[in-house]
């Protein structure tokens, strides 16, 4: 059954021709797209977002300076969306590409599950998905983490279904305070079996060891993953992240000596305690990884380093981190209100269990992980749920203040120092609380090319008013890459020209590429040129090759045309079923063309040039735009999206194909570039053409 017709318009992104011009002005300055910012902001009266500001309404300072803001869109989500209308991202790739979208919110679950007990895990789940269906919007996508997994592992989706399955394949997956014998972590048995708690009397002074050892090798466990984390999102996109960690808090350890002091019936402490490095993730590590070492030693190397730690340290430096991430934490507390921090007796080591821990003391444990959840909140302009039986209002608090925010970029005037700018949002009406980025890490110059300012000529001899002209025509190429970088299942993009008849005059060509976003093997597709009152004058039929996701198919109509608008049909057959998509293309006068051709060469085309219908390139990668055209001796330059030069060298040159059709070609390296949108300026013959494309992390 054919799937909805879907309109992909890429051919309005593709040129913008404006006329060559002769002439000289002096030099000027440009910046990158590496100094443009982006700030998700969340302004709310009692709890409740602020939903009628405008753009003067708005306040941006950088390390105290006011910045000019370019851009304002005010998001609003829709929530409960039934679940058949929120389409579903297929694979990890797509539902990478999804999460970069700015517009679309994007959540990650952590279950902490060394710090909540199995009841309270499950009490949280039907409160967690009710609400979690309130929250997610229909572009929205969230993703599952524990802290045994690193955070590329984390893989995103829409549909609250898939979270709820999810959630009960974790069934009872708190692990806190679980028996010896009903534990999975065989570290946690080693500690137990080193330092087991003994009756003699003369060494119950060691007993409780290996229970602080257990305590805080996982506390350490949560924060390293919770630090891959906020350095794994920071990567995906640099929009506001929201980290829904469930959770009762952590302690914090300091250094502690008597952990670490020589025992009374233990072993004796090693004169050595050389640091050991995790072959499987690189991570330095607690755990003994030089083959040949006894457990017993491997317990003490472990036991000394352990009583070393500093997680409040730790846990400041995740926060800052998560800063500079724009990674916000929404901490909620599954036991609603505790009265107590530890259980009356503990089973998770041998021997005799240890004294109860004392009431004063368990209640300042308890003050201290509520403390460090309020702390993670406030830290990182998050929300945090703690000290109520109401879980299902506190998670409403989260939905209401995730429910719309305002979008505003502007581009900085600060340097490109490789350093952290603070950001300062202002809202002049009075009585509005504003959540905002509170910074964010600039790139180095050195790193995009000597993207800060260098002096360069906008083009050669170009006379008063054409920078304004080249600004204009740049700013249009730019301002239709949103039309053409939506994910979809299968993309179109064709350009309209003409190349040589078999009689040796014109004859129209439509170049038509098509994409798909995974690598299906068996996948065909018909392409159909139409007139505008449905008549199908030409047709052409491909396959996508093994391990490709894309050909492109070269249709030429079966009988003589006009210049004119068009209509292309692209069909797309696998096993699985069909998908449809149409666009229309306007054929130009004879020896002109529609748009370009995009390339692109990078590790996922085995470095290869494959046509590509997704206008949106990573660093790793060279594109390559080619025009229908004899021109001759063209030239070519990388602008940023203002129209301003960048000293990106950019190689252009000519080529004739078998059937003697002759394109202009136009290729860059894309890793000087930092992520944002860039136009390519190529000159030939009597006109200048603009072509856009987008840098994606």
């Amino acid at each position: 059954m054919n799937a909805p017709v879907r309109l992909a318009v890429c051919l309005a992104a593709a040129a913008v021709v404006v006329s060559a011009q002769q002439g000289q002005t002096p030099t000027s300055t440009f910046r990158t797209e590496a100094n443009y910012v982006r700030v998700d902001v969340y302004p709310t009266v009692n709890d409740e977002p602020v939903a009628d500001l405008t753009q003067n309404d708005f306040e941006v300072l950088e390390d105290g300076a006011p910045q000019k803001v370019e851009q304002f869109e005010h998001v609003v989500i829709r929530g409960a969306t039934p679940q058949e209308q929120r389409r579903e991202p297929n694979t990890v790739a797509e539902s990478r590409q999804a999460a970069a979208d700015p517009r679309a919110r994007l959540f990650v679950l952590f279950l902490d599950i060394y710090h909540v007990e199995w009841e309270a895990s499950v009490k949280a789940q039907k409160p967690l998905v009710d609400a979690l269906n309130q929250l997610i919007g229909p572009d929205d996508l969230i993703g599952v983490m524990t802290p045994e997994m690193r955070g590329s592992d984390v893989t995103f989706a829409r549909r609250t279904t898939t979270i709820e399955g999810i959630l009960t394949r974790y069934a009872r997956w708190g692990e806190r305070n679980r028996s010896l014998d009903e534990k999975t972590d065989p570290q946690d048995q080693e500690y137990a079996a080193c330092f087991p708690n003994s009756p003699l009397p003369d060494c119950q002074r060691d007993n409780g060891i290996a229970t602080e050892m257990i305590d805080r090798r996982h506390e350490k466990a949560t924060f390293d993953a919770l630090s891959d984390l906020v350095q794994y999102l920071r990567g995906v996109r640099e929009e506001r992240k929201a980290i829904l960690a469930i959770t009762n808090g952590w302690l914090r350890y300091r250094p502690n000596a008597m952990l670490g002091r020589q025992l009374v019936c233990g072993r004796q402490t090693p004169a050595i305690t050389p640091l050991g490095v995790d072959p499987r993730n690189g991570r330095v590590t607690t755990k003994e990884t030089q083959p040949g070492v006894a457990p017993a030693s491997a317990c003490e190397i472990d036991r000394q380093r352990l009583a070393n730690l500093d997680l409040d340290d730790e846990f400041r430096r995740l926060m800052d981190e998560a800063n500079r991430a724009n990674a916000s934490f929404y901490p909620i507390d599954p036991r609603g209100l505790a009265v107590f921090d530890t259980p009356i007796m503990r089973t998770d080591t041998l021997g005799p269990p240890p004294p109860p821990v004392p009431v004063n003391v368990d209640q300042a444990m308890l003050r201290s992980r509520i403390n460090s959840l309020r702390d993670a909140a406030v830290l990182t302009d998050g929300l945090a749920v703690v000290d109520t039986n109401n879980l299902a209002g506190g998670m409403r608090r989260i939905t209401n203040d995730l429910s719309a925010y305002y979008l505003l970029g502007y581009y900085s005037s600060g340097k490109l120092d490789g350093k952290f700018h603070s950001i300062t949002v202002r809202v002049k009406r009075q009585g509005v609380r504003v959540r905002a980025r509170r910074g964010y890490l600039a790139a180095r110059t050195g790193a995009v090319a000597n993207s800060v300012v260098g002096n360069i000529a906008p083009a050669a001899g170009a006379p008063p008013g054409a920078a304004a002209a080249v600004a204009t025509a740049a700013a249009s190429a730019v301002g239709a890459l949103a039309a053409s970088t939506r994910d979809q299942p299968l993309r179109l993009h064709v350009v309209a020209g003409w190349k040589p008849g078999p009689d040796g005059k014109p004859a129209a060509a439509f170049w038509t590429v098509g994409e798909v976003t995974d690598r299906i093997p068996g996948t065909d597709l018909d392409a159909a040129v139409m007139t505008a009152d449905g008549m199908v004058v030409g047709n052409v039929s491909g396959r996508i090759a093994p391990g490709a996701t894309s050909t492109m198919l070269t249709l030429v109509p079966d009988r003589t045309i006009e210049a004119g608008t068009y209509r292309i049909r692209l069909r797309s057959r696998t096993p699985s079923g069909t998908e449809t998509l149409t666009t229309d293309v306007t054929l130009p006068q004879a020896s002109g063309s529609s748009g370009p051709v995009y390339m692109r060469r990078g590790p996922n085309t085995g470095n290869k040039d494959a046509p590509t219908a997704d206008l949106r390139f990573r660093r790793s990668e060279r594109v390559r735009v080619e025009f229908p055209s004899s021109a001759n001796q063209p030239t070519a330059r990388l602008l940023d999206r203002t129209g301003r030069a960048l000293p990106v060298p950019v190689t252009a040159s000519t080529r004739e194909d078998g059937d003697g059709a002759r394109w202009t070609t136009a290729e860059l390296a894309l890793n000087p570039l930092a992520p944002g949108d860039y136009v390519i300026e190529m000159a030939g013959g009597t006109e200048t053409r603009m072509v856009a494309f987008r840098v994606i992390p």
